[in-house]
């Protein structure tokens, strides 16, 4: 799975895997942010290869949590999506509106082979000082540069270079964000 290669998602070990997180994220999602005392407690046994100072306004939802590796001060705010299949890495200063999805996993175009229930994962790279907006779906394998922003709605399928705005389905890049030196 963590090598982009087909898997079973029902796979055992996997479906554990799965259930242990959805059961913290049951706790979380029932928490509010900034008043519960065991709230950093729970979001690090879901985010454990994160910076401490990760923020998640609940709900949130991922599939394993330990795939995803966030920098500091990173926030997601309401109702975001991460599918973990695969990597997820997030530098410094991410900042994700409501309902950013990103997703790792996809399935084979082919029917048959995604007939079998195979599934496969690519991973996401995000770099430092990056804000998605509101509804924003990252799919898989795709790197998003520093310092980029990403409109509100997009569609992000591919690559991203460092300083844009890019916005659109499919994103593309709208204008450099580069300041003259």
């Amino acid at each position: 799975m963590l090598a982009s290669e087909l898997y079973t998602a029902s796979d055992p070990e996997l479906i554990q895997e799965r259930i242990r997180v959805r059961r913290a994220l049951k706790r979380l999602n029932e928490m509010v942010f900034g008043e519960d005392p065991d709230y950093d407690t729970v979001l690090r046994s879901i985010l454990p290869n994160c910076s401490p100072d990760v923020r998640v306004q609940p709900p949130f939802y991922c599939d394993y949590g330990y795939n995803i590796r966030c920098g500091e001060n990173t926030f997601f705010n309401f109702d975001c999506v991460v599918l973990d299949v695969a990597p997820v890495t997030i530098g410094k200063n991410g900042f994700f509106a409501p309902k950013v999805q990103l997703y790792t996993a996809g399935h084979p175009l082919d029917y048959r082979i995604r007939g079998e229930m195979l599934e496969y994962g690519k991973p996401i790279r995000i770099g430092d000082d990056c804000w998605l907006g509101g509804g924003v779906i990252v799919c898989p394998g795709v790197t998003i540069g520093d310092r980029v922003v990403i409109a509100a709605g997009s569609v992000v399928a591919k690559d991203i270079p460092s300083d844009s705005l890019a916005a659109g389905n499919p994103a593309r890049v709208i204008r450099s964000l580069k300041k003259e030196e």
